[in-house]
């Protein structure tokens, strides 16, 4: 299973995720662009910094230095140029370390076997979608039948159509015997109103 770094916004886990890499992943931190001719004969944009690489520094107050690359150091994160040097009080020099960042490779040291395969499979990939690229899409073209032969399409008979399923017969409903019948009759029928009793007055009246 391979480790691969986690993405976040914290400065604080950015810094820790960087300083506890493992190997395989500070290699890849090591990457520098190539120079416009290195770019064009290999066709990739970036390479990790090797010892043996001839780099330009690119940043900085050595701006424009070139040399050969001299150490590593992968814990540091820094490298070492044959040549970038400074004096110290006492009166020693040591070499001045520089973040891979910050220079640009203009000559690849190509005594691996292994990085020389990973060069071709770059450049074939780069080819190939290259290739794919400047290929003009192909339209499919639809055929247009002749008139003749849409008026012979429509000339043809209709297609015959399929009997029906004959649906099977509804039971019938069973009549009603005559006594039900005249009972749903009687109850169907209105109520006589009840008769208004008529007042004293209305009586003596009437």
């Amino acid at each position: 299973m391979t480790q691969t770094a986690a993405q976040t916004a914290k400065p604080a886990k950015q810094r820790k995720m960087l300083f506890q890499a493992p190997d395989h992943i500070r290699h890849k931190h090591f990457a520098a662009p190539l120079s416009p001719e290195l770019r064009k004969s290999y066709r990739t944009r970036s390479l990790p910094v090797r010892s043996g690489d001839t780099v330009r520094v690119m940043r900085g107050d050595r701006k424009g230095f070139e040399g050969k690359v001299t150490r590593v150091d992968r814990k540091k994160y820094r490298i070492y140029v044959e040549g970038l040097t400074r004096e110290k009080v006492d009166g020693t020099t040591i070499f001045v370390p520089v973040h891979p960042s910050k220079v640009m490779i203009t000559k690849l040291n190509l005594d691996d076997k292994w990085r020389k395969e990973i060069l071709e499979t770059r450049k074939k990939a780069k080819g190939i979608v290259e290739a794919a690229l400047e290929k003009p899409l192909e339209i499919a073209k639809v055929e247009e039948k002749p008139v003749e032969e849409e008026e012979a399409v429509k000339e043809l008979p209709p297609p015959e159509k399929k009997p029906k399923r004959k649906r099977k017969a509804a039971k019938k409903v069973a009549e009603k015997p005559e006594e039900k019948k005249v009972e749903e009759k009687e109850k169907k029928k209105p109520r006589a109103k009840p008769k208004k009793r008529k007042t004293v007055e209305e009586s003596k009246l009437g």
